[in-house]
């Protein structure tokens, strides 16, 4: 049996961990010691990576970085908690910080900070926040910020064939990098028409099937289809899908073209949608 590729989170940060927490704390002296255990009792998550620190002018202390796909509403509740368990568990203090992916269909404004009241009584947690489509791409080559290359097409200003073919490029440059291709062009995928993202990388849907990405777009449609049960759930998720790569590839599909789409069996959109990808 094929070795499972690991491309979520803790795999992507544990590349350059220094760099990666130099990028985000603006501390070049930064060193981590380690990749910490995050499962806190029934909180077990593939977003959460818990990093030990060092600073020669601190000490020690604990980075939590939580990576979400998209924003939730819930997050700064989330942090708040994760925080004071990281904290409790290995008597440090923490860096929380929230990296959302891709920006929320409406406009929203991203909070960085959780607050509460009761009875007079006042909670507080401030956290960072980053926003990848904000990033600018420059700093991802100019800084061999490894973690951030698969992300690369969805960065300010990544959203170019030249750009894609530079990212490419420094994944397969190095053995540890080049199973990161998929996810790559999966981020690819938001930005850029699927034909000339294949002429430029592979793509292995069976890859990215086993990535947290791609199970949080599947939510995205749950969460639309979930008041129809389940499995009606995952079928939206897997068209929603599916009729992206066709408006990508084809334009604007017809309004009956897509209802007829919407009710193909989950197995059936995941076949169309493999061969969708496979097509040249």
């Amino acid at each position: 049996m094929a070795k499972k590729a690991d491309i979520g989170s803790k795999r992507l940060i544990s590349l350059a961990p220094d760099i990666w927490v130099q990028w985000i704390t603006k501390q070049s002296h930064l060193q981590v010691q380690d990749i910490l255990n995050t499962e806190f009792q029934w909180i077990d998550r593939e977003s959460d990576v818990l990093l030990k620190v060092y600073s020669p002018e601190i000490g020690e202390f604990l980075l939590l970085n939580e990576l979400q796909l998209r924003y939730h509403q819930k997050m700064p509740r989330r942090l708040r908690a994760y925080t004071a368990l990281a904290e409790e568990r290995y008597n440090l203090k923490v860096y929380p910080v929230l990296i959302n992916i891709l920006p929320q269909s409406t406009k929203q404004i991203i909070p960085n900070r959780y607050e509460s009241e009761i009875l007079g009584i006042k909670a507080y947690q401030d956290y960072q926040v980053i926003n990848l489509w904000e990033v600018d791409v420059n700093l991802v080559f100019e800084q061999k910020i490894s973690t951030l290359l698969p992300f690369v097409p969805i960065l300010q200003g990544g959203n170019s064939e030249n750009n894609l073919r530079l990212a490419v490029t420094e994944l397969r440059k190095d053995e540890q990098l080049k199973d990161l291709e998929p996810l790559l062009s999966f981020f690819a995928s938001f930005v850029l028409d699927i034909p000339l993202i294949q002429q430029i990388m592979r793509w292995d849907m069976t890859v990215l099937r086993e990535s947290p990405w791609y199970e949080e777009i599947l939510k995205e449609g749950l969460q639309q289809g979930e008041k129809q049960g389940l499995q009606q759930g995952l079928q939206q998720g897997e068209s929603v899908l599916v009729l992206r790569q066709l408006t990508k590839r084809f334009g604007e599909i017809e309004f009956s073209m897509r209802e007829k789409i919407k009710k193909l069996p989950t197995t059936e959109l995941e076949i169309l949608g493999e061969s969708l990808l496979d097509f040249s």
